[in-house]
């Protein structure tokens, strides 16, 4: 049986008036670039690539890394069936049917069949269940496309079935071999009389952050002009391209690293992850929020001063919004970052919950309850307390406030 046609041999990539980034994506491994940790020669995955031996695998990356076109790849040097799938718009009733045509093919002409998953982390629990048997038997090879942590968005039986191969940010270099390609190519590259000067290029890829998407779309925009210098680039970037996900793994990335930052009181560094959320986004109450945070667990009584600093500039920032309050932000992150650090608060409520978890409900000491009523004044509720203001010597004041099986528990230590 012949190899049917799949949705990536679209007439549209020999298409012209296709996007640039469409038109120049590799064919071959030849013309692959980046990801030699992956790919490269005498690599697990190169080696089965060779023999045809695809395991299921999910491939993890950021935007632009060469996820698909590594996909797409493998389905034109693999002998096995390769039928793509979008979880944006497939359902559980594709999926069955797509596994039932694996397995006829499998029991007909012993042929296999790759099933290609873009951004399978849109998958909920059950459209990922659906995968599990057909992966287990072999009816079907999955590989999965993801730019989160498939530790977190894979179901776990799923995921141990699967080879998880981490494809990381493009370098400047392989991106600007990509565009000298775009520019060199006849049939599919641009056509310009004056190509781009090299500082030009060099500077396209390094802020497009690693996605060969976002750079030749940016070139071919700015070559939209007849003339590219980095000017140019820069108007066709318009940094609107920043990594940064507000619901995805980058933005745990960022966030963490301003907290780390902070920690480590590094103003600077913090300054700038908080500009990387702020310009590409982020709400800036969620920041505030985090500060608020941040002031008690990382800093307490160090600097009590610093939760005043960090609800005002909570405050602040909700009544005057981005981007007039950036300045607020970075004003409280600033003072954060440098005031002194105690996690003693924070350790000494984890020492509370620990002992709240594991022992029993202890009942409130009898000279601590209070006694509105005579009849729990008769049955001793508050007999024995000490009035603390009554007594000009503060140790004749000295009494236990915890229940008896913690009396002398310290929870609160000195740092």
């Amino acid at each position: 049986m012949a190899k049917p046609k799949t949705l990536f041999d679209s007439p549209e990539t020999e298409n012209r008036s296709a996007p640039l980034a469409e038109r120049m994506r590799p064919k071959t491994l030849e013309e692959y670039e980046g990801q030699r940790k992956i790919i490269g020669e005498g690599t697990i995955l190169r080696e089965a690539l060779v023999r045809d031996e695809i395991p299921s695998m999910v491939f993890w990356g950021p935007p632009g890394s060469g996820k698909t076109t590594l996909a797409k790849i493998i389905a034109e040097q693999t002998k096995a069936n390769f039928v793509p799938f979008s979880a944006v718009s497939g359902t559980v009733k594709d999926i069955r049917e797509v596994i039932a045509g694996a397995a006829d093919r499998q029991k007909l002409y012993g042929e296999k069949t790759i099933l290609f998953v873009d951004e399978i982390h849109r998958f909920n629990k059950a459209q990922q269940d659906a995968f599990l048997p057909a992966v287990e038997h072999g009816t079907i090879i999955l590989i999965g496309a993801t730019t989160e942590n498939p530790s977190f968005e894979v179901n776990a039986a799923l995921l141990s079935r699967c080879r998880v191969f981490i494809l990381e940010m493009l370098d400047v270099p392989d991106i600007v071999a990509i565009l000298r390609r775009a520019l060199s190519d006849a049939k599919r590259g641009l056509s310009m009389t004056a190509p781009p000067a090299d500082d030009a290029l060099e500077y396209l890829a390094m802020m497009s952050n690693g996605d060969a998407r976002v750079a030749l779309n940016a070139l071919e925009l700015a070559a939209s002009t007849g003339h590219v210098d980095r000017t140019r680039v820069a108007d066709a970037l318009q940094k609107t391209h920043l990594l940064y996900d507000r619901a995805g793994e980058e933005h745990y990335n960022v966030i963490s690293a301003l907290h780390k930052s902070m920690r480590g009181s590094d103003a600077d560094a913090a300054l700038y992850w908080l500009g990387r959320m702020l310009e590409a986004g982020e709400d800036p109450i969620y920041v505030a929020r985090r500060l608020v945070r941040f002031a008690s667990e990382d800093i307490g009584l160090a600097d009590p001063n610093a939760l005043v600093q960090a609800v005002a500039a909570f405050q602040a920032s909700h009544q005057i919004g981005m981007p007039e309050c950036n300045v607020i932000l970075a004003q409280c992150v600033a003072y954060l970052a440098q005031a002194p650090k105690s996690n003693a608060l924070y350790v000494a409520y984890g020492r509370v919950q620990r002992d709240i978890r594991d022992l029993p409900a202890e009942p409130v000491p009898i000279h601590l309850r209070n006694a509105p009523t005579t009849l729990m004044k008769n049955l001793g509720f508050g007999d024995g307390y000490k009035y603390t203001p009554d007594f000009k010597n503060p140790k004749e004041a000295e009494q236990c406030y915890l229940p008896e099986r913690l009396k002398g528990k310290k929870y609160l230590r000195p740092t």
